[in-house]
């Protein structure tokens, strides 16, 4: 199907206005709504942690409906970000922006006022596909806006966004749930009000030049994209819980996922406007770029999904107090990630602080490989800050990296990309070694109990309030254990995503903005073309 339309970005097409660069006062303001979006999105993942339990027994869900929450929204998100990339490098970005978190505001609504677990995984997976589109566009607009070279300038108000919705989320999500008369379904209400905002200062503030051309949608391509990851993700959620590893359910989810990605790669290689053009992977940067991603992914979020359990399960603490003990590596994510941005930004190198990264990161992952339960929260909080600066100079780096090796029309492309596979490494990571820290934590019961898991069982988390004090510190000492071996396991993916930063080239940071580079590249490409015909 072809239409006419009037993208922002593309290859060839006659630009309807010039391409100015951004004055730093536009670019602060164009800021606010993206960074008022990516609050939305952070907190939301991060507020309804702590009022899950409470909304599954007021809905009269299960364990499973418990599950379908958490995993209905992942599934979206990840699925539909390569989707969202592609659209944003044919589409007008900011009306692609606003779109996301108007699905996100009718997502949160209908979960707030949802009487029934269905109706709220619905609403779930409305909810992911707008945070999908925040996900995978706040990077493409601001790449678009801000010159790679400039861009490390205002990596910090990311770091700060992120410190401040993930430190937060849990503390509102827990005073909503224990107030009586807000509750629960204020945690999803709670995000509107931003949501709304962010679209009016989109509205006000982001200036983007159009290309006007002729597109074809990928259609195919993006419903066997989805499709095949999907069911991947359906496999490596559900492996290990509700079916083992090695069954016929693996089976035929991964045959089908295998399946259906052969043939999305089939019509990839095809079509002329791809939703992932596979030519951007011949591109070292973007394919090596695109591993230490996946592999982060598997470490970082793998490894970290269960330190809230630990610190409440091994260490005893509440919800409330376990989401603050994870501040100190909140902080040394968002400290590393403001002064690796403005040092690059004052040197253009870029590629010692990916090498860096790797390498405190593997180091954080290999200290929180040796915690237990008596572990002391000072010797917590430094393995947490080494982890936290490790990561902090390798996620955001590796995006502007591959952002600054691509032609602007592949900038949406290329972005999501990095992002999908980032989610898609922490989807396995979690599922993966979740696996291992059930096992781990059987055995150690068993051990503890003389063969038998009688004070816990990895089919639901114990209530240490209910056990006696000798089988308290059995289960505590199991989680322990568990977890420092999940960590141990991760390390090596960290060593990994090093190894893979190693063999990129580093290149000189350009001076200009996306949509500056788009402009010269349809011009130069009109030209091309106005000489072919003559």
């Amino acid at each position: 199907m072809t239409a006419a339309v009037t993208p922002d970005a593309g290859a060839a097409g006659a630009p309807e206005e010039a391409a100015p660069a951004m004055t730093r006062r536009h670019i602060l303001q164009a800021m606010s709504g993206l960074m008022a979006g990516m609050f939305v999105a952070i907190l939301a993942s991060t507020v309804v942690s702590n009022a899950l339990p409470r909304i599954i027994s007021d809905l009269n869900g299960s364990q499973s409906s418990y599950t379908w929450v958490v995993t209905a929204e992942l599934l979206a998100m990840t699925a539909t970000v390569p989707i969202w990339g592609k659209l944003s490098d044919l589409y007008d970005k900011k009306l692609l922006i606003q779109l996301s978190l108007s699905m996100f505001v009718v997502g949160s609504l209908v979960a707030g006022f949802s009487h029934s677990v269905g109706l709220l995984i619905v609403s779930r997976v409305v909810q992911g596909i707008g945070a999908g589109g925040l996900t995978a566009l706040a990077q493409v607009v601001m790449a678009a806006i801000i010159p790679p070279r400039e861009l490390g300038r205002y990596s910090g108000v990311f770091g700060a966004v992120f410190a401040v919705g993930t430190v937060a989320g849990p503390l509102i999500g827990g005073v909503l749930v224990d107030t009586s008369w807000l509750g629960w379904r204020w945690c999803f209400f709670i995000g509107v009000p931003f949501a709304l905002l962010a679209i009016v200062l989109l509205q006000l503030t982001l200036k983007l030049p159009t290309v006007r051309r002729d597109v074809k949608i990928d259609y195919a391509g993006a419903v066997l994209i989805m499709s095949g990851v999907s069911a991947l993700l359906l496999w490596v959620t559900l492996a290990g819980n509700r079916f083992d590893w090695v069954s016929w359910q693996t089976a035929v989810l991964v045959i089908a996922g295998v399946v259906l990605l052969v043939a999305a790669v089939l019509v990839e290689s095809r079509v002329p406007e791809p939703i992932i053009p596979l030519g951007i992977f011949r591109n070292r940067t973007v394919a090596l770029a695109t591993v230490a991603s996946l592999l982060v992914g598997v470490a970082m979020f793998g490894g970290t999904v269960f330190l809230s359990q630990y610190f409440q399960i091994s260490l005893g603490k509440s919800p409330t107090v376990a989401g603050l003990m994870s501040l100190p590596m909140i902080l040394g994510l968002m400290v590393s990630t403001t002064v690796a941005g403005q040092i690059i930004s004052a040197r253009g190198k870029w590629k010692g602080f990916l090498i860096a990264g790797g390498i405190v990161m593997t180091a954080g992952m290999g200290l929180l490989a040796t915690i237990g339960a008596d572990s002391s929260f000072g010797l917590l909080s430094v393995y947490m800050a080494v982890l936290g600066v490790g990561v902090g100079m390798l996620m955001q780096n590796l995006v502007l990296a591959a952002q600054n090796d691509v032609r602007a029309s592949e900038l949406g492309s290329a972005t999501s990309v990095l992002s999908f596979f980032r989610s898609l490494g922490g989807a396995i990571g979690t599922s993966a070694l979740g696996a291992v820290l059930g096992h781990r934590v059987t055995s150690e019961l068993e051990k503890g109990f003389g063969g038998a898991a009688g004070g816990g069982s990895t089919q639901g988390i114990p209530d240490l309030s209910t056990l006696p004090e000798p089988a308290r510190q059995v289960v505590e000492h199991a989680y322990g254990v568990a977890t420092a071996e999940v960590f141990l396991i991760g390390a090596p993916f960290a060593f990994l995503a090093l190894v893979a930063v190693l063999f990129i080239k580093e290149k000189p940071l350009k001076t200009t903005s996306g949509m500056e580079r788009l402009a010269e590249e349809s011009a130069a490409a009109a030209k091309t073309s106005a000489a072919a015909t003559y």
